[in-house]
Order: C-alpha cells, then structure tokens, then sequence
C-alpha cells in the first residue's frame, strides 16, 4: 500500500473537575462546543465560517464519574497547554499511525441521509438503519469497510441545545467494530477531518487502534 502523506496532527484529552465545569458554564453540547473551540487559536476568517471551511477541530465527550469529565481532543494545530480551568494533555501522532490497514473503532456520529423528493436533511433513527447507513456510507464516502458480524449499535440519543434563540437537535448514534482501510487517502482525510455531520458539536471523531 502506497503511503499517503499525513499532515501534523494532534491527539489528547481535556480534562475538567466538576467546579471548572461549573465556572465554565458548561450546561449542553453548545457550552462544551464553547469551551473546546476557546482552547485554540481561530485560523479562519468569517468568510470561512460562512463556507462552513473546516475549523481543523474534532471533540469526542467521553463523560466521566463524580469528579471528571473527559473530552478527547483531535486538531491540525496545538491546543493552549494551560487553560485557566481543566488539564489539557496532547502530543503529536506519529504519521505511521494512519499507515495501517485494519483498526477496532470507536466513533459517535450524527446520522442523518437527504431525502430524494424533498431534498430535506432527515435523521437515521433505527438500530439496524443505523447499522445498515454507516456500513454503506464507510465505502463509498470514508475510504474503508467495516465487518457487519462485530458492527455494534452501542447507543442512540438525541442531543439538544439552543443556539442564537432556535432549538438545535441532532440525532447520536455510538457505533464500534473494525475496520479495514480500502482508500488510504480517503481514509486519513477522514480521520483528519471527522464523519458526518455535526462534527463542530463533538460527532465525528474516528477513535481508533490499529489491529495486526
């Protein structure tokens, strides 16, 4: 398998007590969405912004117990070491780490498919759609294929929050399993970059481990 070039990445966790989450307000996926994006420096312009350009940004919330939460960080440039509330730690991935072939998955994604008649966005509601969706859309948009046989439909939930006055709601899907690289470039691309859509409020973050 040819190699393709990996741009620098960086890889980490964000880890907050119960009074940082408190002084930082954090109260829904919009709060957290604030708190993540605070911990870089703001590359694009608001042109950008209205192009919906990647921001270069992708957070997974990991939750936690009593005291912590845990965020998982992935971004193309270093977070700020030493935020005013919670613990950063990040480092850098080796690029062989996007050079295998098979890696087990983690990933929470916001599934939703464009209606033929009406051009509508709508949500993938179902366990087996759901299943049925991803494996159809790892093909022939992610660069990989995943086993159906250890495919796991972990969780599905809803995830709401208000934002400038309307109510935002997105459908949450949890899925793991194994995957098998058929496109490297298309596959680090959406390592890089996240799956689907939602990605600004923590869907989308591939979590993977390669396999032998």
């Amino acid at each position: 398998m040819t190699q393709a070039v990996v741009k620098p990445l960086y890889a980490g966790v964000l880890k907050l007590s119960r009074s940082d989450i408190k002084a930082l307000k954090i109260t829904d996926a919009y709060s957290l969405h604030r708190v993540v994006y605070d911990l870089f420096s703001d590359i694009r312009n608001e042109q950008q912004k209205l192009a919906s350009t990647s921001s270069g940004i992708l957070y997974a919330d990991k939750g936690g117990d009593f005291k912590h939460r845990l965020i998982l960080l992935l971004a193309d440039r270093s977070p700020n070491p030493n935020p005013a509330y919670g613990e950063v730690n990040i480092r850098e991935i080796p690029p062989q780490f996007l050079q295998h072939s098979r890696y087990a998955f983690t990933v929470t994604v916001n599934p939703t498919k464009r209606n033929q008649q009406t051009g509508k966005i709508m949500a993938v509601r179902t366990r087996e759609a759901v299943h049925d969706w991803f494996i159809e859309r790892s093909v022939k948009s992610w660069g990989f294929k995943v086993n159906p046989v250890n495919l796991q439909v972990e969780k599905l939930s809803v995830q709401t929050f208000e934002k400038d006055g309307n109510t935002i709601t997105h459908g949450s899907a949890s899925l793991k399993g194994e995957l098998f690289v058929t496109d490297q470039e298309q596959f680090i691309q959406s390592f890089q970059q996240g799956i689907g859509r939602g990605r600004a409020f923590g869907f989308g973050l591939l979590q993977i481990v390669p396999l032998n």
